[in-house]
Parts: C-alpha cells; sequence; structure tokens
C-alpha cells in the first residue's frame, strides 16, 4: 500500500544507549517510575493525599505508577512477550492529564524519551504499533498546568524530543499516515509558539522540525510501489480525500481552541497559539467546498488511507502543507513593481527549507509518486515562481537551492518549470534593467553559474529550449547575459563581473573536459530539406538515445532558425511573410488553413497584435484559420477561465466588436466540444466567455470607478445556459477567479524576460502537458560544436575585456584557462577563424606590440603580470594548436619578432630549428652532430670577403649591437632580463618552427605567409640595423620551416623562393640579409636534394639566382658560395639527372675559373664530377667539358689545374666509349641519334682541346695537343661517321696547324715561347690523325681534298721560319712524316700509277706537292722498278671491266 511496514527502518540514535539487558530494562524502568513519583509528591496537591485518613483512595495517577513497579520485576525473563502498552501507559497517563503541572509533565516525557531511545520498540516488539500510536495520542494531546514560562518551555522541547524519537525509532514503520500527520502539525505548531518564547526553543524546535522532515522522507526512496498509494479507489476522488484530510489535520485542528494566550492559572494547550496567517491559506476554503462534493465512500477511503501504516498519504499531506504556507503571497498582492514579500520573511523562508529537507532527501523517488510529483510540478514551483521576485536575498538564494535541487533530481519532469524559472526568475534578476538590487543580481548570478557547473545543465537548455520551436532560446540568453555580465561597462570591476566571469569559463571548460569523448553521430544534418515538411509535427523517434534525438534536435534548430527569420518578416508584412515562408519550404506551396494556424500557434517571436488581427478577420481562408488554431488547444477538464486564459495567451484580442465575437466563437466551440459539463451548448459558452472579458475589464481597468459586485455578475448571467441559470457556486468561483488575478489582455511579447502572473502559470501548466519530453544529456560530447559556435564570440570578448581590467593574479588565470579552453574546442573542431580571434585578442595583451625601447620593453614585460601570462597562452596554443591557426600567425610572428629583439629568445632559436635535420642526418649517417654556432655573438663584419667560418660569418640573425656604445646593464636589469628570459623559454617557441612538419597544409601555408610578410615589411624598412636583423631573422626561420618540411617543400616553395628572389634581385651591395638569402638557398638545395628526386630540376633552376647576384654582391661571397655549390655536388652528384639542373651547377662553377679565392674550390667540385668519369653523363658532358676548358684556359691557378684540366677532358673519352656500347642494344633508331649525340659531344670536346692548343703557356699548349691526339685516338670503339672525321680535319686539325703557323711567324717570342715544339707536336698529330683513318677515309669521295690539305699544311710548314731562320726540327720532321705516310698509302694500294699521263689525277697531284716539300722522294718511296712493274700491271687492270677495289680518282673531282 506504499508504505513502509517491511522495511526495516534505521535506529537513528547513533551514539546512544545501547539496548539493555532484560534485568537492566527492568531496573531502568522502577527509576523513571520512581523519579515521577519524587517529583509529584513535591506538589501539595499530591502530597495530601498521602497523610488523609486510611478510607481516601491514592490518585488513580499514582496508582497506576505504583502497580506496575509491582509487575516489572516479574517479567524479567519475559519481556519479549509484554506489551509495551503496560509499562508506558502509567507515563503517558501523566502526561495526558491536565492536573500534572509541567514538572511532572516534563519527567515523564523525559521517561517516555529515555525508553524510545533505548531502543526496546522494535518490529519484534509484541504490539508495537499500538504502543507507538499510543505516545503519539499522548504527547501530541499533552495537557499541563503553566507554573513559569521556563518550566513550560523545558515541557514544549521535551515534546519536540519524542515526537522526533518516535519518527527515528526502528518502529515508526508501524506508525499510521495520520500519526505521522500529527507528529508534523503537533511540532510546527511548538515551531510557531516559540516565537513568542525564548531564543532557544526556537532554535531546538526549528530544528526538530527539520529533522523531522529529513526522517520522513528519507524513507520515500524505500517505498517502490506507486500504484498502492491508493488503494483500488480513482486517482482523482482519493487525491481529493486526502486533500481533504490534509486540510483537516495540518490546517483546520490548528484552530481547535482558538488564538487562546497562554493562562499561567489555567490549562495550556501547544495548540492555543496557531498564527492565523499561515491558516488562512487556500486548501481552507477548499475544504468545505471538496466536503460538500464528495460522497461518504471517498471519505471512508480517505480514512482508510489515513489509517494505514507510514507511507506517500502522510507525506503527500506534508508536502502539501509545506507548499500551503507559501500561499500566503495570494493575499498579499503581487504586482511588476511591488515587493512580492512585504510581511515578515521567517515563514516562508522556513517552510522553503523545509521543502529543500524534503527534496534533498526524496530526490529523484518523487518522480515515481504521482500525487507528489504533481504539488511540484504546480503548487510548488507556481509559489518558488512568485519568491524568486522575493526583494529578501535569503528567500531568493533559498530558492535557487530549491532549484538547483530539482534540476539536479527531477529535471526530466520540470522541462517547461525550468524554462520558466530560469527566463522569468534568473534571466529577469540578473539584469539590473528589470529592477532589481545589486543584492538580488548578484544571488541570481550565482544561481545560473552554480547550473552551468552541472554537467549536464548547458547540453540540456540547449537541447530542450533553443531546438524546441516552441521554447525561448534560454542558452543563448544565457551566454548573452553572463557575456555582458562580465562587461564593466562604466565602472570599476566588481564581483557580481567576475562571477559572471566565473559562469563563462565553466561552460568553456565543461565543453572542453568533454573533448575526446564525443557520440559517433553523422554530421548529416538531416537539416537540408527543400521539400515542405510540417514542422510542428515532427517527433524523435527515442529522446533516450543520442545518436536519434542529436540528428533531430539539430534538424529543430535549423527550422526554428529559419522561423525566426519568417517570424520578422511576418512582422514586417504579414502577406509577405507567409510567401517568404513558402518560399523556404516552412509552410505549402498552396497555403491551407492548418499550417498557417499551427505557424501562428508555435511560432515564438511574433507580433500577438498581427496574430489577433489575423484571426479576427472577416476573409474566409482567415476564418478557416482561425478555427483551427482553435483546434491547436486542448481544453480538457480546465476550467472556463483557465482555458479564456490559456487561449487568450497566445494573441492579442483585436479591439473591434466583430472580431471579438469571431475569436470568441471559435474558442466557445472549441471549449464546448472538449469540456460541455456544466454548459449545455456552444453558445452558453460564447456568453460567458463574453461576460468573462467585461468582467475582466471592469475589475481592472482604472478607469471603472464602479465595479461590478458578485451579484451583479450573477444577475448578468441569467438565463445563458439553455434558458437555464448556471449553478450559483459555478459563477461564483469564476468572479472570484478574474478578480483575483487579471486575465491578460496583452499578451507578452515574447521580448525580454517577463514576470510570471497567474494567468502566465496556468499557460505554463497547460504547456507542459503538451511539452515534447525532456532529452537528458550525459557527460558526454553531443552537442558541443553547435553551443560553441554560439558562445564563443561573446566569450572571447568578454573575458577579453575582464582579462584587461582585471589585477588579482587567481582572476588572470581564470581567464587564462578559459582562453586555453576556448582554444582547445576551436581546434578540436575545427573553428580556425575563432582560434585566429583569440591569438589577435591574446597577443595585444602580451604588450609586446607597444612601441618601447629595449630597456623600457624588458622592465614593462617584467612587472606586468598580466603580459607575461598571455604572452605563456599565445605560446601554448600556438605549440597545440597550430593546426588550426591561420591570419593569427602573423600577430604571433609580431610577438617573437619582439622578443628576438629584446634579447629574450634561445640564441640559436632559428639555427636550431634549421639544424635539426641536419643533427639527425649526420647521426643517421654515423656521424657526429655538429652543434650550431653562436650566431648571437657574431660581430657585424666590415667585408665579408675575407671571413673564414662559412656558418659563422653569413648568420648574424640574432646580432642587435648598435654601433653607438650602449649603457651597461645594472645587475637588477640583467636579473629581469634572465628571469624573463627562462619564462620565454618555457614556452618553447623554438618549438613551433622546429615541429612545423606536424602542421597541417593550410596551417603551414599561411605561416610561411606571415613569415614572409613580416620580413616584407622590415625589409622596406628604413635600413636600420634593428630593421636588417629582424629581415634576417624572419628569413632564418623561413629557412628552418622549408628544411623541416622536406617532405611537402612544394606546398610553401613557392613562397619560399618568391622571398628569396626578391631579397637577391633586389640587393646591389653585400649586406647580411641577401648573404642569409643566398647561403639559405644553398642549404635548402643541399638539404632536399637527396629526398625529393622530383623537385631536383625545381630546386636546382633557384639556384640560378646566385647568377642574378649584382657583380659586386657576388664577387665578395663567390668563394663561400663555390664552397657550398662544391660541397652541394659532392653529396648530391648521383641525384642531378637533368640538362637543366647540370646547367645551374656548372654555370655556377664556370664563372668561378678565373676568381682568385673561388677557382680552387670550383675545380675541386668539378674535377669530382668528370675524374674518372664518375658522375659524367651525356646532359651534363659538354657543361663539363666547356667548364674544364675554361679551367685550362685561365691563368689563376698553377699551370698543374690547367695540365688537370686537359686531362680531365681527355680523360672524359673513356665516357664516349662507354656510352656508345651502352646503346648498341637499344632499338635503332634509339641508336642512331645517341650515336649522332654521342658524335657531337666528341667533337665540342676536340674544338675544347683544340683552342687551348693555341693557349700562351708552352707546357698547358703542349700538353693540349698530346691529349687532342689522345681523344682522336681514343674513339676507337665508337662508331663515328666518316662526314664527322672530315669536319674534325677542318675545323680542328687544319685549323689547329694554320693557327700555330699564325701565332709562330706574327707573334714575338716573349707572348710564345718555344712555338718550334709545338709546331712539331701538331705536325705529328696530324700524321697520326690522317694515318689511324686513312683505311676509312680513303673510299671517300672528299679523300683527295683532305690529302692535299694534309700535303698544303706540310708544305707550309717547311718554310716556317724562326726569328729568319728554318726550323731544323720540322725540316727533319715533315719529310720523315711525310714519307712514312706515302709509304702506308703505297703498302695499302691507296696511292697508285695512273694511266691519265698528263691529267689531274690524285697520283699526279700528290707526287706534285711532294716535290715541292721533299723533291727526291717519290725515287725513296718508288723504285724505277717498282713503278714500271706497277704501271703495266694497272694497265692491264684497266682493260678488264673489274677493279680490284683501288680507285683512282677522276680529275674532276681531285681537283675539286
Amino acid at each position: 500500500m506504499g508504505d513502509l511496514t517491511t522495511q526495516s527502518g534505521n535506529n537513528g540514535f547513533e551514539g546512544e544507549l545501547v539496548k539493555p539487558s532484560r534485568g537492566a530494562f527492568a531496573c531502568m524502568i522502577n527509576s523513571e517510575i520512581g523519579a515521577v513519583l519524587a517529583v509529584m509528591r513535591r506538589n501539595v496537591r499530591w502530597g495530601v493525599r498521602y497523610v488523609a485518613d486510611d478510607d481516601q483512595l491514592e490518585h488513580s495517577l499514582i496508582h497506576s505508577l505504583k502497580e506496575l513497579r509491582k509487575q516489572i520485576f516479574s517479567w524479567q525473563h519475559q519481556w519479549q512477550n509484554v506489551d509495551p502498552v503496560v509499562y508506558l501507559r502509567p507515563f503517558l497517563d501523566v502526561i495526558r492529564s491536565d492536573e500534572t503541572g509541567a514538572p511532572i509533565t516534563g519527567v515523564a516525557l523525559s521517561s517516555i524519551y529515555k525508553i524510545l531511545t533505548l531502543d526496546v520498540l522494535d518490529l519484534d516488539t509484541v504490539n508495537v504499533g499500538d504502543a507507538m500510536h499510543l505516545i503519539v495520542d499522548a504527547v501530541t494531546s499533552c495537557r499541563f498546568e503553566v507554573t513559569d514560562p521556563a518550566s513550560e518551555e523545558v515541557v514544549l522541547v521535551k515534546i519536540l524530543q519524542v515526537l522526533l524519537a518516535c519518527m527515528k525509532s526502528k518502529a515508526a514503520t508501524r506508525l499510521s499516515n495520520r500519526h505521522v500527520c500529527m507528529i508534523a502539525n503537533t511540532c510546527f505548531r511548538i515551531v510557531h509558539q516559540a516565537t513568542s518564547k525564548g531564543e532557544l526553543l526556537q532554535r531546538i524546535a526549528r530544528h526538530t522540525m527539520h529533522e523531522l522532515v529529513r526522517c520522513i522522507f528519507s524513507h520515500l526512496p524505500e517505498i517502490s510501489s506507486p500504484e498502492h498509494e491508493m488503494a483500488n479507489g480513482s486517482s482523482s476522488s482519493a487525491s481529493e480525500v486526502v486533500t481533504q484530510n490534509s486540510n483537516h489535520m495540518l490546517g483546520s485542528t490548528l484552530l481547535e481552541n482558538g488564538n487562546v494566550g497562554l493562562d499561567c492559572d489555567g490549562p495550556s494547550s501547544i495548540s492555543d497559539a496557531f498564527s492565523p496567517l499561515v491558516v488562512n491559506s487556500a486548501t481552507e476554503t477548499d475544504t468545505s467546498k471538496i466536503g460538500e462534493s464528495d460522497g461518504k465512500e471517498d471519505a471512508q477511503h480517505g480514512e482508510i488511507l489515513m489509517a494505514a501504516p507510514f507511507g506517500i498519504p502522510c507525506m503527500v499531506e506534508i508536502f502539501q502543507f509545506l507548499c500551503s504556507l507559501l500561499n500566503v503571497i495570494e493575499h498579499i498582492g503581487i504586482g511588476p513593481k511591488s515587493n512580492p514579500i512585504a510581511y515578515d520573511e521567517d515563514v516562508p523562508l522556513f517552510a522553503l527549507g523545509l521543502i529543500n529537507s524534503a527534496i534533498e532527501l526524496g530526490g529523484p523517488s518523487f518522480s515515481k509518486h504521482p500525487k507528489l510529483l504533481a504539488l511540484i510540478q504546480d503548487e510548488l514551483f507556481r509559489n518558488l515562481m512568485q519568491f524568486g521576485l522575493s526583494m529578501s536575498p535569503l528567500i531568493l538564494s533559498t530558492v535557487c537551492s530549491i532549484v538547483l535541487n530539482l534540476y539536479y533530481h527531477l529535471r526530466t519532469e520540470l522541462k517547461v518549470q525550468l524554462e520558466a524559472f530560469v527566463s522569468c526568475v534568473l534571466l529577469r534578476l540578473a539584469q539590473s534593467k528589470h529592477g532589481s538590487s545589486y543584492q538580488q543580481q548578484e544571488v541570481a548570478m550565482e544561481a545560473l553559474v552554480d547550473l552551468c557547473r552541472q554537467q549536464t545543465f548547458v547540453a540540456e537548455m540547449y537541447a530542450n529550449f533553443d531546438c524546441d520551436i516552441s521554447c525561448s532560446n534560454v542558452f543563448e540568453d544565457l551566454a548573452n547575459l553572463l557575456s555582458r555580465s562580465a562587461f564593466p561597462v562604466n565602472g570599476p570591476l566588481s564581483a557580481m563581473h567576475i562571477l559572471a566571469l566565473d559562469g563563462l569559463v565553466s561552460m568553456i571548460k565543461g565543453m572542453a573536459e568533454r573533448i575526446g569523448n564525443e557520440l559517433p553521430v553523422s554530421d548529416e544534418a538531416s537539416t537540408d530539406h527543400e521539400g515542405y515538411e510540417a514542422f510542428w509535427t515532427l517527433k524523435c523517434q527515442n529522446y533516450s538515445d543520442a545518436s536519434s534525438w542529436i540528428p533531430f534536435v539539430r534538424k529543430m534548430k535549423y527550422i526554428k532558425r529559419k522561423l525566426t527569420i519568417g517570424a520578422d518578416h511576418f512582422n514586417r508584412d504579414p502577406k509577405k511573410g507567409l510567401e517568404f515562408l513558402q518560399g523556404i519550404h516552412l509552410l505549402p506551396d498552396k497555403l491551407d488553413p492548418e499550417s498557417v494556424a499551427s505557424f501562428l500557434r508555435y511560432t515564438t517571436g511574433l507580433d500577438k497584435n498581427l496574430i489577433g488581427d489575423f484571426l479576427g478577420n472577416h476573409d474566409e481562408f482567415c476564418v478557416q484559420v482561425l478555427h483551427e488554431f482553435a483546434r491547436t488547444f486542448d481544453f480538457h477538464d480546465m476550467n472556463l477561465d483557465s482555458a479564456l486564459r490559456v487561449f487568450l495567451g497566445t494573441f492579442r484580442l483585436p479591439g473591434e466588436s466583430q472580431k471579438i465575437q469571431r475569436v470568441l466563437e471559435a474558442f466557445a466551440e472549441r471549449y464546448y466540444e472538449q469540456s460541455p459539463h456544466i454548459l449545455c451548448n456552444k453558445d452558453a459558452a460564447l456568453l460567458l466567455s463574453y461576460s468573462l472579458i467585461l468582467l475582466n475589464t471592469d475589475q481592472h481597468n482604472v478607469q471603472v470607478k464602479k465595479k461590478m459586485t458578485e451579484e451583479d455578475f450573477i444577475r448578468n448571467n441569467r438565463l445563458i445556459n439553455g434558458g437555464k441559470d448556471l449553478p450559483r457556486e459555478y459563477l461564483s468561483e469564476l468572479y472570484h477567479s478574474i478578480c483575483e488575478n487579471e486575465i491578460q489582455m496583452i499578451p507578452d511579447q515574447g521580448a525580454g524576460f517577463p514576470v510570471m502572473t497567474s494567468s502566465r502559470w496556468i499557460n505554463i501548466v497547460h504547456k507542459s502537458k503538451e511539452s515534447s519530453p525532456f532529452i537528458a544529456c550525459d557527460s558526454r560530447a553531443l552537442l558541443d560544436h553547435d553551443m560553441f559556435a554560439i558562445l564563443s564570440g561573446p566569450t572571447i570578448a568578454a573575458i577579453s575585456v575582464v582579462f584587461d581590467q582585471v589585477e588579482q593574479e587567481d582572476v588572470l588565470q581564470t581567464c587564462i584557462d578559459g582562453f586555453l579552453a576556448i582554444a582547445k574546442i576551436s581546434a578540436h573542431y575545427h573553428f580556425g577563424d575563432v582560434l585566429d580571434d583569440l591569438v589577435v585578442s591574446l597577443c595585444k595583451f602580451t604588450n609586446l606590440l607597444t612601441p618601447l625601447s629595449v630597456e623600457e620593453a624588458i622592465v614593462s614585460f617584467g612587472d606586468d603580470a598580466r603580459a607575461r601570462m598571455a604572452t605563456s597562452a599565445v605560446f601554448t596554443i600556438a605549440n597545440s594548436y597550430g593546426d588550426y591557426i591561420h591570419s593569427g600567425w602573423r600577430n604571433i610572428l609580431d610577438c617573437v619578432l619582439i622578443l628576438q629583439k629584446l634579447g629574450l629568445l634561445p640564441a640559436h632559436l632559428a639555427s636550431d630549428a634549421a639544424d635539426e635535420m641536419e643533427s639527425l642526418s649526420d647521426h643517421e649517417r654515423g656521424k657526429p652532430a655538429t652543434s650550431s654556432l653562436s650566431t648571437s655573438q657574431t660581430v657585424r663584419a666590415p667585408t665579408p670577403q675575407k671571413s673564414s667560418s662559412l656558418i659563422g660569418r653569413f648568420s648574424q640573425l640574432l646580432s642587435f649591437d648598435m654601433e653607438e656604445p650602449r649603457l651597461q646593464p645594472t645587475e637588477e636589469q640583467l636579473a629581469t632580463q634572465q628571469n624573463l628570459r627562462e619564462i620565454v623559454e618555457k614556452c618553447h617557441i623554438d618549438n613551433i618552427f622546429m615541429e612545423s612538419k606536424f602542421l597541417q597544409s593550410e596551417s603551414l601555408l599561411q605561416l610561411v605567409g606571415a613569415i614572409v610578410f613580416a620580413a616584407g615589411r622590415f625589409s622596406k624598412g628604413s635600413g636600420i640595423v634593428e630593421d636588417e636583423d629582424t629581415a634576417v631573422f624572419c628569413l632564418e626561420l623561413l629557412i628552418a620551416i622549408t628544411l623541416n618540411n622536406r617532405d611537402r617543400i612544394m606546398i610553401i616553395w613557392q613562397n619560399v623562393y618568391k622571398h628569396i628572389a626578391d631579397i637577391v634581385q633586389k640587393k646591389s651591395t653585400p649586406c647580411t640579409l641577401v648573404e642569409k638569402a643566398v647561403f639559405g638557398l644553398l642549404k635548402i638545395c643541399q638539404r632536399l636534394l637527396p629526398y625529393k628526386e622530383n623537385l631536383t630540376d625545381e630546386l636546382l633552376k633557384s639556384m640560378q639566382l646566385i647568377l642574378k647576384l649584382d657583380a659586386r654582391v657576388a664577387d665578395a661571397y663567390c668563394e663561400p658560395i663555390t664552397q657550398e655549390v662544391m660541397r652541394l655536388v659532392k653529396a648530391n652528384a648521383t641525384h642531378i639527372r637533368s640538362h637543366l639542373g647540370w646547367r645551374t651547377i656548372i654555370s655556377l662553377l664556370f664563372i668561378t675559373a678565373r676568381h682568385p679565392e673561388a677557382s680552387e674550390f670550383g675545380f675541386e667540385a668539378l674535377a669530382f664530377i668528370m675524374f674518372e668519369g664518375a658522375h659524367l653523363m651525356p646532359s651534363n658532358y659538354v657543361l663539363c667539358v666547356d667548364a674544364a676548358r675554361e679551367f685550362a684556359e685561365s691563368r689563376v691557378g698553377e699551370v698543374d689545374r690547367s695540365i688537370h684540366s686537359l686531362d680531365m677532358m681527355a680523360g672524359s673519352v673513356v665516357c664516349l666509349v662507354r656510352w656508345s656500347y651502352e646503346t648498341k642494344n637499344a632499338a635503332e633508331e634509339a641508336a642512331i641519334q645517341v650515336s649522332q649525340d654521342i658524335g657531337e659531344m666528341w667533337l665540342r670536346l676536340v674544338q675544347g682541346l683544340r683552342a687551348l692548343c693555341l693557349d700562351q703557356r708552352e707546357e698547358v699548349r703542349n700538353h693540349a695537343i698530346l691529349m687532342l691526339q689522345r681523344s682522336l685516338a681514343g674513339v676507337d670503339g665508337i662508331h663515328l661517321p666518316n662526314a664527322m672525321w672530315f669536319q674534325c680535319f677542318d675545323l680542328v686539325i687544319f685549323t689547329l696547324l694554320d693557327d700555330l703557323q699564325e701565332i709562330a711567324e706574327g707573334s714575338s717570342s716573349k707572348e710564345y715561347r718555344k712555338m718550334e715544339g709545338t709546331l712539331v707536336l701538331a705536325t705529328k698529330l696530324m700524321s697520326k690523325a690522317f694515318l689511324q683513318l686513312l683505311q676509312d677515309l680513303s673510299q671517300q669521295p672528299s679523300f683527295c681534298k683532305l690529302w692535299l690539305g694534309v700535303l698544303n699544311r706540310m708544305e707550309r710548314y717547311m718554310k716556317v721560319k724562326f726569328r729568319g731562320k728554318r726550323s731544323e726540327k720540322i725540316h727533319e720532321l715533315v719529310p720523315e712524316l711525310l714519307k712514312n705516310t706515302l709509304l702506308v698509302m703505297k703498302t695499302t694500294g691507296i696511292l697508285m700509277p695512273s694511266d691519265d699521263i698528263g691529267g689531274d689525277s690524285f697520283w699526279q697531284l700528290t707526287w706534285l706537292h711532294v716535290k715541292n716539300i721533299v723533291p727526291s722522294l717519290q725515287s725513296e718511296v718508288f723504285s724505277e722498278q717498282e713503278l714500271e712493274q706497277m704501271q703495266a700491271k694497272h694497265k692491264n687492270k684497266a682493260e678488264i671491266p673489274e677493279t680490284d677495289g683501288v680507285v683512282l680518282v677522276p680529275s674532276k673531282e681531285t681537283t675539286a
């Protein structure tokens, strides 16, 4: 039956006496009897009887005590079978007796209290229920004579002790509902009576009442059967009966003896002094009505419930009584500007405290019992709404505590009530513009912040209200309120501002803590629906499944946003507004009355004047909409005035009578359809509705002086119910309802936060029956993305303002925590814009961007905790969430640059970032990692040409030493600077650049863009040292980032290259910036070439920038540039494949050949490439040959270098031969092309060597001829076309001999020494080459021309004179070479006699030239006999058609 009969309650007397043994208990009873008798004997009335004559009997009270004393010791072994009523009754008789004085009654009460606390009475005790009832009956009807105020207070205290002990006893569950109510009633009467007594009694009485309520409602969770609260009866009738009994117990009986004061001489009752203020409750009048309407069966059923064991019925009565104590406010009269608590706050504060205790202990169990829940949903919350407007901060604070408890335990059952309280009380009071005091604002703000600290509050407000089309945007309103309240407008920062800040930070930190605990819900928000959908009919399939309701609420939020826009259009022009709603698919393409009516009914923000005008319009469509509008209401079981309040709360009734009639007709029809009851037809409903409207105007219009009386109202409504009168009681009730609570004819427009009125509360109760279920959120991040989009902007602004104005470090830290939480959420949900805004805001607080001198800036930064904290936060965000920073990088970089100017950055920041990879690479290769050089201490060199250290010489990025002398800093300044440096070091600024390889592409691009922007800004400055050093520092960072992002270099390469190109091309004089640009570019290429084969050409192409350097710059840095190029070549030669890449490299080496310092390194690099053909390839062969020629021609180095260059050129022929062999297996066309290319390369080689054969230096010249000879002889493995050999003789050999002859004859001996030897070598070269190719070329048509060319050069060389004398060596050599050649030609059959005597035959031409050289040579080669034989043989063969293969060249060809 919903009771606690079967539960084993707790003792509740921890620390008191333990259960005594049987003998000890008998002794204890005996001593208590003796104590009572002793006190009674002290009174003359009781003492006289002992000295009277023996015929007089003892008083019955004394007699019963003595009889008990005789029996107790005979029960020692049978106590468990003894009825406790037997040993309790004598004491209880004393308590009940009105003859005993206060001392005697007090001792008897102490005895009962002692028995209860000894834990003798438990559930196993015989007849324990009757015993407990007997105790309660006796104590609650206690009577005693008052002798003095002190003894009276003692008795009252003991009564409280006994009643509380009854409730804490293990046998308390045997008490009936009625007895529990009696206990509560008695305790409350004592509480009220104590107001005229001492302070101690007041405190004890109140404490006891609290303990009693806690004890009663602590049993609520143990009751798990709400279905049995009302045994077998209908819930409605049972409810009325319980209400009746409740009023009887806790209301009417309180005035049992009237308001009679205590009389010292007469009997006194604790019920004598109850205040009429509390008795004057609404329930008292209801009692008579309910009593009249209830039948005997309901009354009997109620009696049965009250006699049942302790359970829900008594809790319902007590809770209802506590709520009724708050109803007194209805009789004070509340207006928006009146003080709701114009009387002593003691009673409501006490009642609120008891209610809070009950809710704390009952908790969620209230929701299991409909009657208790109904009390909370309606009566309690209505009173809380009213007391929420209290001017008393104490009452308001208590109300807020109750609401917090209700939210925590019962929020799923109080959706609409919570919305109303937050909107109409907390949000309203927290704003000063509504006239609330500062104390009220502070309490309301504290309550809001407490709610925000609840883990699920914010998410639930958003899901249940902001995403519900029929509710206000509680979350948005709360966010806006907190952000506005954190702003100090025209005054200093106050506790209110800090409180609002705490609320904002709590909301943000709650979201941040939930990150990583998201529900995997599809992001496909079902919002992009093009078709029409009846939005008011949309329901979620499962409100308890997050994967189901999250998409639903997002969709509803999307619809709500569109409805808000539509409402705005409607408010400007209803017709166009409806058309707009059709356009956004919130209304069908063809309007129908139902959809328009639903739009008007459920959309918040509509102008209610326009709704009324629209509904009252005579247009047929509008009339249909009106009736559909009325059908959206549910008037079941509602009084006519309540229904009218609900109906008129949705729009403003039009002023025209015809419109009013149409509207009320629709209302009356709907009301009669659902709640006919007393009314016989809809006309009666219409007439009575009209009458109520008139009455409302009459009673609440200040211009009406003579008010309508109740009789007038009843008389005006005669015979309207189908010709009959309505019941007088019914009309009287309507009359008083309208008089006491005005029908709001001008409904709230939804702007701001309205005051709660009775009419509005009726609307809320009605709305709660129709609202969708409350969505309960858990600790997961369900809607944080959506909420953060709303919250982020106002929060950043508010926290920034507080951070700017506050000085306390704890508040500053709270702001920083908020900033970091915002950053975390922004990064997680990819809100890049929010993160950028946050970074911009924080950078302003660093004060680094304020233009100050270095000394002033350091002092300012050191003294400003705000600036230091902001700086730390900026770089924490940059390190942790850099992936999502975009435009904010510019601000971050500005801070970095200022810190660098102040000398607070690590000395090797940029170089360490760049060298990290180098160290890693060296480690991987097994080499020790080289530490970066100390660049910050590098002194600016006046002439960079003579520096010896490469990196140290070209890295001056952190040197900001001014040329003019500076004052030495003091020890204090040095200590401050060191302290700041340590703080900055903890920011790990270097990680931003060293770890940039982990940044997302977009963020990385933005970071590079920010560096380029900053560098460009400084490089365009006035040329001051600081500006240049800053530009250099930016360049260092850029290079570091480039090197750290080698795997995705193409993302940023264009920006990096463009920046370096701008520097290189715009600087015309040597400086640190252009120096760093050049060597940074070389370092990038050197590092990235091994890893990025697909970027080789792009990287090497970038090195062409070095070729575009201004001449002065190039000359200054030529040597170190060449060193870097040499290193690059040695490290990456195998990775360079293309002609374009090699052309860039060789071009850089080429131009160093004639540079004094650079040529050595350039030649070393070239030698590395060409040595044994290690890195020669078709793509670089010609380039290398040309470069080697350039080095051979250069006189910068020793002659040995030129000789070495010639050796490399000649040695390269081996590569040509190898490549030729490699192409033999290739396809025919490819082989032909490669062969042709090889021939051209060889020709380029020998032409280069030919040029070197003309060198003024004898060693070089002669060695060049030898190498040329070697190159001509080394191509046996290459199939060169005969035409190329002819070309070689024409362009190389013959030209060489001609040029040498010209030099020998025309130049002085000082310029060209020992030319004779050179001519000898050249002549030998020609002879050997001719003989080498004789067999192949003799078959060619141009052979005769070639041969004549050889003879011609020999003939001319025979005539060469040196210093006017012939050369003996040449005169000896040429005949010998000629003779040898002729003998070979004779042997091979090439030179044969001709039969064409007298013609220009080959034979004849040969000997014609030979005679000019050596006249006697023919006879030495051909004897007379050999000549005759050869001619005869030739003549015979001439007669035969076939030939032997020897071709005699016709005269016309030989002379060609």
